[in-house]
């Protein structure tokens, strides 16, 4: 990376729930108009770096810079203003089931008071073109979409505001792989037009290697390695090389067969 001041700058972040850390001192640089992509297994802790960034979570300990202004510790207004440079898109697309497609999408316009409603509508169908939605999509109900347009729609809403930053949460989950390509496609091709910041956290790496330019491997509540994406496959860290490549063999422990073959109560094959 070059000198530029990062976007988003984590050091020594912490958080437990109970008696249980799950982000364990923290780094992380998420550089100026780049896409990095978080990688980790189920409960590694990917959503709460997430939360934490979005000010959802208060972190335990640490700092979090958004531009240099601190988001640990800081007040409700301060938040909020932060919170302005961002887009998100949920896992689960999180469509508000009693507004139609359009209010979906222009949420953020209308809730800053960015436009009337005449003026949003026409925002949202721009915006709803850009990820390959036409007009007659504006007026329908999320239930009346399917997951794949559901996802566009989330996506429409991420990037109706235009923001400086945004945030993807395991965006193809639940997604058939063309279907999920095609997201990642719009992905790519939406923060580039924006010249936005990005950071997703995914387990899938067909889209890490479609929508990053740097990756950063999650494990044990730290980052444990960083690079550009075209390194992935030579980081010569036994983490990496047995998360992306699905190996049950290897440094992360996981259930092993023969722990189910010696469980208690459990019938030999």
């Amino acid at each position: 990376m070059n000198g530029t001041a990062p976007k988003i700058r984590i050091r020594g972040l912490e958080k437990r729930f109970g008696g249980k850390e799950v982000l364990r001192g923290l780094d992380l640089d998420v550089p100026a108009g780049r896409s990095l992509v978080v990688i980790g297994g189920s409960g590694t802790g990917k959503s709460v770096l997430l939360k934490c960034i979005l000010g959802i979570l208060p972190a335990d300990g640490g700092s979090i810079q958004v531009d240099g202004e601190e988001v640990v510790g800081a007040n409700d207004a301060t938040l909020n203003r932060i919170r302005l440079k961002f887009g998100m898109l949920f896992q689960g697309s999180a469509l508000f089931d009693s507004l139609p497609v359009w209010e979906n999408v222009a949420f953020g316009l209308l809730a800053r008071r960015l436009a009337n409603r005449r003026t949003a509508k026409e925002i949202a169908i721009r915006t709803l073109a850009r990820v390959g939605l036409g007009p007659d999509v504006a007026d329908l109900w999320p239930a009346e979409l399917s997951g794949g347009m559901q996802k566009r729609v989330g996506l429409a809403r991420a990037i109706a505001t235009e923001p400086e930053i945004l945030f993807f949460d395991e965006p193809t989950t639940g997604l058939d792989p063309i279907t999920a390509d095609v997201i990642n496609e719009l992905i790519r091709r939406s923060v580039r037009k924006l010249g936005a910041t990005a950071l997703s956290i995914t387990h899938d790496m067909a889209s890490v290697r479609k929508i990053a330019d740097r990756v950063a491997m999650l494990y044990d509540g730290r980052i444990i390695w960083e690079g550009p994406v075209g390194a992935i496959d030579r980081s010569g860290n036994p983490y990496v090389d047995q998360f992306i490549h699905g190996r049950a063999d290897g440094p992360i422990r996981v259930l092993q067969l023969a722990e189910l073959d010696e469980a208690p109560g459990t019938a030999a094959g």
